[in-house]
């Protein structure tokens, strides 16, 4: 069998940089150790560079497992920036935490190379492989602050709940490959297809496979790990599972609903409506009683989880048009959600280096005390909530307008419950805004000095956030995305 290594440029460039780091951090002593993350980010360069140039292209190896194009290269484009962000708000955290960095960077790395595979797995095995990839090294920096048995126990939590979830989801694949005899996505398709009466057992292995893969991306109910787990790990670890872990979620997501399952639409598509009305109805209102900004933060995202969720409620079989809607739909508010989240997440490190705090009453006085970072998490919030002119706003439109491609009752609910959650979202947002600005610091802070990294990655996504509400077509033009579905 031949090998397109073309194909795979992206995810050899960050290998060979995993291992690069690996090293580097076995010769390097004391304060040279924090040299591993520039070169974390110049191999994360590289494999961008790579998969820019596989833009407009369809390539296949591995036996068709392994598929590019334009779907898997914006995904990929989406992880990697992210890693670039990610890295950006790490340095300093690490490397005055007395983290252990080198082990911090390499398994960061590794996780990634898993969330590059995701998008362009085309079988069931693949699709494993890629999210066991992505969720290993996670559960490891999740416990990486080894004397904080807060952290210990978040990570014991996050890594339980994973292998539970693991479990079933292997226990459907199982089911779907005794069932139609293959593990390709497209066979899957097929053989359901072609098969006249769908039996119950069927139907049930469809859905442990899809509760893998909700526990990803912390829907409802299978969310309780992440609000203590985002609270136990360091908060650039947390940022990662909040935004690139779940994006991985979803595009594996996609890829099994929208391919292997799609004959199945008119039978998941409802249950996913459903956990969208509770992902994000929970999610909002459990938010609203936080305290601590990394568990509203976490909060946040499980309600964000939920809109995302929205369009596979209003997929139908055979309804090509509407599921084109629905994935770009989705592919939109994952891109607009990692670069306000992340962005949210890199002033919470900032507020966090001064205090070593993250209640939210420690960004009392940010306004006064460091106007600017005060004003870009005043935009992250903003554009969370979906207020204009950020691109938060153009998302949320985004899943309305998947929804009046072919309008339905139930997608009514939806659009009414999305509505509803918006507000509710407001109360915490403006909350931390109105903390911010209207609020006195309290006496005998330390001045914020966030760094020039850090202030760099914010400032970045806090233009992207802006220019995406002006121009949020700079996404949407390459977001018309059928390659998920030209393959079905």
């Amino acid at each position: 069998m031949a090998i397109d290594f073309f194909a795979i440029a992206p995810e050899i460039a960050l290998t060979v940089t995993a291992l690069i780091v690996l090293a580097a951090d076995l010769a390097l002593r004391g304060e040279a150790k924090q040299l591993v993350n520039p070169v974390a980010a110049l191999g994360t360069i590289v494999a961008i560079g790579f998969t820019v140039a596989l833009w407009g292209q369809d390539r296949t190896t591995f036996g068709e497992m392994f598929v590019v194009n334009d779907f898997a290269v914006v995904f990929k484009l989406l992880f990697l920036g992210s890693l670039l962000a990610i890295l950006g708000i790490s340095w300093r955290f690490f490397a005055e935490g007395r983290y252990f960095q080198g082990e911090y960077y390499f398994l960061l790395l590794t996780s990634f190379i898993g969330m590059l595979l995701m998008p362009s797995s085309r079988d069931l095995l693949l699709l494993f492989i890629a999210l066991e990839t992505v969720s290993i090294p996670a559960f490891v920096m999740a416990g990486l602050r080894k004397r904080d048995l807060y952290s210990s126990e978040a990570a014991l939590k996050f890594f339980l709940i994973g292998v539970l979830s693991v479990a079933l989801m292997l226990f459907g694949m199982s089911m779907v490959y005794g069932f139609t005899g293959t593990t390709a996505l497209e066979g899957i398709a097929l053989a359901i297809g072609d098969d006249a009466t769908t039996t119950p057992l069927l139907l049930a292995s469809v859905m442990l496979i899809i509760v893998g893969f909700a526990f990803k991306i912390s829907a409802v109910p299978f969310h309780f790990w992440a609000p203590d787990t985002y609270a136990g790990a360091p908060i650039p670890v947390a940022a990662m599972l909040a935004v690139a872990s779940k994006a991985a979620g979803f595009a594996g997501l996609m890829a099994i609903t929208f391919i292997a399952f799609e004959p199945l639409a008119d039978v998941w598509a409802p249950v996913l409506g459903v956990l969208a009305i509770l992902t994000m109805t929970i999610g909002n209102l459990v938010a609203m009683q936080q305290r601590d900004l990394i568990r509203l933060l976490a909060y946040s995202s499980v309600a964000q989880a939920g809109y995302m969720l929205i369009p596979f409620g209003l997929a139908r079989s055979g309804a090509t048009e509407v599921n084109e809607a629905a994935v770009q739909a989705v592919v939109f508010y994952l891109v607009a959600y990692a670069v306000m989240n992340i962005g949210a997440f890199g002033v919470a490190v900032a507020v966090n280096r001064r205090t070593g705090l993250r209640s939210i009453a420690d960004f009392a006085g940010l306004g006064q005390k460091s106007p600017l970072m005060a004003l870009a998490m005043t935009v992250f919030l903003l554009s969370l909530g979906g207020a204009p002119p950020t691109v938060g706003l153009w998302a949320k439109f985004a899943i309305i307008e998947a929804a009046l491609v072919e309008v339905s009752v139930f997608g009514i609910v939806l659009m009414v419950f999305l509505a509803i959650n918006s507000v509710i979202a407001f109360f915490y947002y403006l909350r931390i805004v109105k903390t911010m600005w209207m609020d006195t610091a309290r006496e005998g802070l330390p001045v914020l000095q966030p760094g020039f990294q850090l202030s760099l990655v914010v400032l970045v996504l806090m233009a992207g956030t802006l220019l995406l509400g002006v121009l949020p077509g700079l996404v949407t033009d390459y977001s018309s995305l059928s390659g998920i579905l030209a393959a079905n």
